[in-house]
């Protein structure tokens, strides 16, 4: 049982964590649909533990467009692309990035750094 504050009710705080923990895992799959629905119907992801900041969920769509989204926690992540209905991998090797269509920024900003590419000014 919670403890009692003057002017707040007992709250018991596993039950109150859970179910924010549920809201969000929600939120974040009607992100992911919205994501599917936009770019050919259907996505794949990867779940990686990032650090503090939380848990990064990319997804590739059907089309090949990506994008990600960061839950606060793994358990999260995982629940919330469970709720999507999307496939996971474990990896981002070879099957799911095979699938990623890169475009003038990626390499403009990414791998033109280190291939001799125009600087990030």
């Amino acid at each position: 049982m919670g403890q009692t504050t003057v002017g707040k009710p007992a709250v018991d705080a596993p039950e109150a964590s859970d179910a924010r923990a549920e809201r969000r895992a929600h939120k974040l799959a009607k992100q992911i649909g919205v994501f599917a629905r936009s770019h050919g119907g259907s996505a794949e992801g990867q779940i990686a533990y990032i650090g503090e900041i939380g848990t990064r969920i990319v997804l590739v769509g059907e089309n090949g467009e990506w994008g990600d989204l960061v839950a606060p926690t793994y358990e999260i992540a995982r629940r919330a692309v469970e709720l999507a209905g999307i496939t996971v991998h474990d990896e981002f090797g070879g099957e799911i990035a095979a699938k990623v269509r890169t475009g003038q920024y990626e390499w403009t900003r990414m791998a033109g750094i280190q291939l001799g590419g125009p600087p990030n000014t």
